[in-house]
């Protein structure tokens, strides 16, 4: 694409973002604050990571943002555009990984970015990236009806078809191959997103962003002060184990960061505190431990 593109707009959209994403979790917490860490890269740009650890509502929150370049993409940015392949980048992002105290409130990840790729005296090619999804533990259809029901409004300006075709590609991506499992009950994945110019591909970025504290606030405020007790937590880390098994094995955030040299502790901020692993463990029948899998671990239209 050789449309004008504003690099910085991006970026200063991307700390405000970040800014506002950490004040309404500080709000939403009510005990803790964010650590912000700056930092630099040995390669070319940097960052600022923000964890609130320990909270009343939170245990552990992560909102990162990054600005890096490099002198070549990394492969995991390179596999499904394979012409890109040795060309410097730029990159720019705000990742967000939220792991709650309380079982009952589901664990949520956004993301929006910002890549350019450029190769000697040819136009950049750039592309928007992002998206949210919610992973629960417990299952509850008025959450997740209203999840989807922002996720539709958020696209629903930039085509009626956007909503559908995204929401497809969040089932498809947030999907563990090895267990045959959704992560969670999906939302928007979009990535190199550039066909609609760049003003209004940023607009879309900008919509998803805010459609996020939308979607997941409201959910937090919901379900926090739901009683729970041991059976609830252990459940809660044993389905936090999947969660760390797609990070790590799948994630393509996660591998960019590592593949470009990036900083371990930003890139690896999204995994739990706590998550525990059992062997060939499964929910007894009747229980809401297996409505989960049954009921909500498959992909599913939300709004009938």
């Amino acid at each position: 694409m050789t449309a004008q593109i504003d690099v910085q707009a991006v970026r200063d959209y991307l700390r405000q973002y970040q800014d506002q994403v950490v004040a309404a979790f500080v709000r939403e917490d009510g005990r803790r604050s964010f650590h912000m860490d700056e930092w630099r890269r040995n390669e070319g740009g940097g960052g600022r990571t923000c964890i609130l650890s320990d909270g009343a509502v939170f245990e552990q929150a992560g909102v990162g943002f990054s600005h890096v370049t490099g002198g070549q993409l990394p492969p995991s940015a390179t596999a499904r555009r394979p012409q890109l392949a040795g060309r410097a980048f730029e990159a720019m992002g705000v990742s967000i990984v939220i792991h709650p105290c309380n079982p009952y409130v589901p664990t949520s990840h956004a993301n929006v970015r910002f890549l350019i790729a450029h190769h000697e005296n040819e136009p950049p090619i750039w592309w928007f990236g992002g998206g949210f999804d919610l992973t629960p533990c417990y299952g509850f259809e008025e959450d997740a009806r209203f999840w989807h029901t922002v996720a539709r409004d958020v696209c629903a300006p930039f085509g009626a078809e956007v909503y559908p075709r995204y929401k497809k590609w969040c089932d498809e991506y947030f999907y563990l191959q090895h267990r045959q499992e959704p992560r969670g009950i999906g939302g928007l994945f979009f990535d190199d997103l550039n066909e609609w110019g760049f003003e209004r591909c940023f607009d879309f970025l900008r919509a998803v962003g805010g459609g996020y504290l939308k979607a997941y606030l409201p959910i937090v405020a919901r379900r926090k002060n739901t009683p729970f007790g041991e059976r609830e937590r252990d459940f809660q880390l044993y389905r936090r184990g999947r969660y760390v098994e797609f990070n790590l094995i799948y994630d393509r955030g996660t591998l960019f960061g590592l593949q470009s040299g990036g900083r371990a502790e930003s890139i690896l901020m999204s995994l739990p505190p706590q998550a525990r692993w059992r062997y060939n463990w499964r929910p007894a029948a009747g229980t809401a431990e297996a409505e989960l899998h049954e009921k909500f671990l498959r992909p599913r239209d939300w709004l009938q």
